[in-house]
Order: structure tokens, then C-alpha cells, then sequence
């Protein structure tokens, strides 16, 4: 599978329908596999840490969820296929579950937020079955602590015969969530992401379909929420870094 390096960062250059592709021989196969989906914040994070780099190139599936992504790539002249979407991907994946008759749970958002997402997909995909959904507050081996809590999250997914799990936390913890607890887990799909869960469960929108059309879902998400300008400003960042280094993009 060709690779598009940014920053480091090694991106899959892949369409929606060649990502789909990809998920039906995870969720056919044996073994877990990791999903990570970089945006240009996440990819700033990255060049700036190395040990962020290698988590997030160690996905067996590293989409480009952000539009800069794709600006970068097609500026250096080795551009992406398509933006491939978290939020995409993970409907795609429910898609799925409810072709194949596949067990789900969702881990992450404040109290509340997967148990309604998880009532919402049961209720609109059928054939699919959320069997177990936890809260994101809980503490954490990630941070250096143990869980006894951690724990029975990690037997009930087991022992429900899941396979595909929503870690919602946001980067970089869901990320090395995912890592550390990967050869524990008895699954064929676990994707890192984010804020789907509040989306699924409707305490949030995503940006109307015009504003994902002209790649312009960050704009949306800063009128909606001003105080993300502290995140966002590594977009302008990002492109500015781009075009200031011939090698951001192999």
C-alpha cells in the first residue's frame, strides 16, 4: 500500500471505496487491527515528538482526516488520493456491522455520551449490536496508574465477542490507549476516534454539508466554538511549514 509521508507522518493513499475495502478484510481476518485518522493538528503534534510519530505510524490503517493533509500533499506534487474521513470511516464501519451482524462497543465522552450513541446506531442499524459502551473518565495504566476499572472495561469487551471498538478520547490519548492495551484485546477493529461519539449520541453536529465539501469543517468548528482558535491556528501553521521545507512531503 503506497505511503504518503508529511512531516513523517505516514498516510495512506487511499479513496473511500479502497478504504472500505481495507475494513472488510480487518473485520474478516484475525488479529486487531488499529486505526489512527491525523488531522494537521495531530501531524504538527507528531513533528514536534517523535515518540507521537512512531504511535501514530504504527496504525495499521493512518487516514488523512484533515483537509490540510491533502493541501500539503498536492503543494509538494505527491498528492493524496482523497480525504478520508474519522467520522466517514467510522459510519462506514457501522455500515458494516450491520451488513455482517457485528458486535461494537464505544469507550469515551463524559457520562452519558455512549450510552445514548450506543441507543441511537441500535436503534438505526438492526443487524448490528452496540453490546457495551463506557464513560472516557476513568483513571489509567497510560497514566502510570492502575484501574480496576481499566479492567472490567477490558473483560467486558472480551467477553461480549466484540468486534469493533470507538475509543473516544481524543489524540494523543486514545492513541496510546489503543497501544497499550492492543495485545489485550479481543477484537478484529479499534479506531481512535474522537469526537464521533458526541455526534452519534446528538449532543453534537457535525459541520453542514457544504462546509465539508469546500473543506472548510475547522471554520465551521471555530464559529461554533471560538476558543478552538489556540488549536486551529496550526492549520495556517502547518501550510506555512509546508511551504517553507521541499522534504515535508515524501
Amino acid at each position: 500500500m503506497e505511503k504518503i509521508k508529511i512531516f513523517g507522518v505516514e498516510i495512506f493513499n487511499i479513496d473511500n471505496l479502497e478504504c472500505e475495502n481495507i475494513l472488510r478484510d480487518f473485520l474478516k481476518g484475525k488479529g486487531l487491527k488499529k486505526i489512527y485518522t491525523p488531522n494537521t493538528e495531530i501531524v504538527m503534534a507528531a513533528k514536534r515528538d517523535e515518540n507521537l510519530r512512531h504511535l501514530v505510524n504504527s496504525g495499521d490503517l493512518v487516514l488523512a482526516d484533515g483537509i490540510g493533509l491533502i493541501y500539503a500533499s498536492k503543494m509538494r506534487k505527491k498528492p493524496l488520493k482523497e480525504r478520508v474521513t474519522g467520522f466517514d470511516t467510522s459510519i462506514k464501519l457501522l455500515e458494516l456491522a450491520d451488513e455482517m451482524g457485528l458486535n461494537l462497543y464505544f469507550l469515551g465522552g463524559v457520562e452519558g455520551v455512549a450510552e445514548d450513541a450506543a441507543r441511537a446506531v441500535n436503534e438505526k442499524y438492526k443487524n448490528a449490536n452496540v453490546a457495551g459502551f463506557h464513560n472516557g473518565y476513568f483513571n489509567s495504566r497510560i497514566d502510570g496508574e492502575t484501574s480496576s476499572e481499566e479492567k472490567n472495561i477490558i473483560e467486558e469487551i472480551n467477553s461480549k465477542d466484540i468486534d469493533i471498538v470507538f475509543v473516544g478520547f481524543g489524540f494523543p490519548r486514545q492513541e496510546k490507549w489503543i497501544e497499550e492495551f492492543k495485545d489485550d484485546i479481543k477484537a478484529k477493529v479499534i479506531i481512535g476516534n474522537g469526537g464521533v461519539l458526541d455526534i452519534l449520541s446528538g449532543r453534537a453536529n457535525r459541520a453542514p454539508e457544504i462546509f465539508i465539501k469546500l473543506g472548510l469543517e475547522w471554520l465551521y468548528r471555530l464559529l461554533k466554538n471560538p476558543s478552538r482558535i489556540k488549536r486551529q491556528i496550526d492549520l495556517p501553521k502547518f501550510l506555512f511549514a509546508v511551504m517553507r521545507d521541499k522534504n515535508s512531503v515524501e
